[in-house]
């Protein structure tokens, strides 16, 4: 993805905002490549954890598997197939200060009905719907997600979906339930690779990113 393999993106903006303890879920056909990858994550000045996901059973599902190793903790997550310019810092800032609840990153896209789509009021959320048919904002919720411990409560109480997963959505709804959801809107530009488009559109953006050179010794 541009000069490095995706998943160092995910890993390169998570160091950015000073997070070096990284747990990295995979499933079991993809664990001993990452593996081989990443390492200890020494070489990066980071540390990695890992977490296999026996079976595709939804991103909450694998953020279940986090629970031991976030403890008591507040946690970012980001999907490994989101690409993105703009620096996280800020918002984990922001998102420490709140101390409780969660927080995700928003921004405007021209095919909504791909993503998580959220209802807007003001600063609020009102609901999140999951690829609708007819969405409430031309908004996608990103891939990144910002949590306090008590979402291991929340997937611990979810049923699996219509295509047999626990959805991300249904955590984030049960967080505007409660009233402890907040937003911010991603500056610069973000795109994953959920298509054959737009996985040519993030790799085409991509070639511009430029991380520390601990990734460039690395580099595939």
């Amino acid at each position: 993805m541009g000069k490095y393999p995706m998943i160092f993106h995910a890993v390169a903006k998570l160091k950015e905002a000073d997070i070096q303890d990284i747990l990295v879920v995979t499933g079991k056909d993809h664990m001993g490549d990452v593996v081989n990858l990443l390492g200890s994550g020494s070489d990066m000045g980071v540390s990695f954890t890992y977490k296999v996901q026996d079976e595709a059973g939804g991103i909450a599902q694998a953020l279940g598997l986090a629970e031991q190793f976030v403890g008591d903790d507040q946690m970012v997550v980001i999907l490994g197939d989101n690409v993105f310019s703009d620096s996280i810092a800020p918002y984990v800032q922001n998102f420490k200060q709140q101390q409780t609840g969660a927080k995700i990153l928003i921004q405007e896209v021209h095919d909504p009905n791909r993503y998580g789509v959220p209802e807007l009021q003001g600063d609020k959320i009102l609901s999140i719907e999951e690829k609708p048919a007819a969405p409430k904002s031309s908004y996608a919720v990103t891939g990144i997600y910002m949590f306090d411990s008590s979402v291991f409560s929340i997937v611990k109480t979810l049923k699996p979906s219509g295509r047999g997963e626990l959805e991300i959505t249904d955590v984030n709804n049960a967080y505007i339930a409660n009233g402890t959801l907040t937003y911010d809107i991603l500056q610069g530009w973000w795109t994953d690779a959920g298509t054959h488009a737009s996985l040519a559109k993030a790799n085409e953006l991509a070639q511009e990113l430029v991380f520390g050179e601990e990734f460039g010794k690395l580099k595939l």
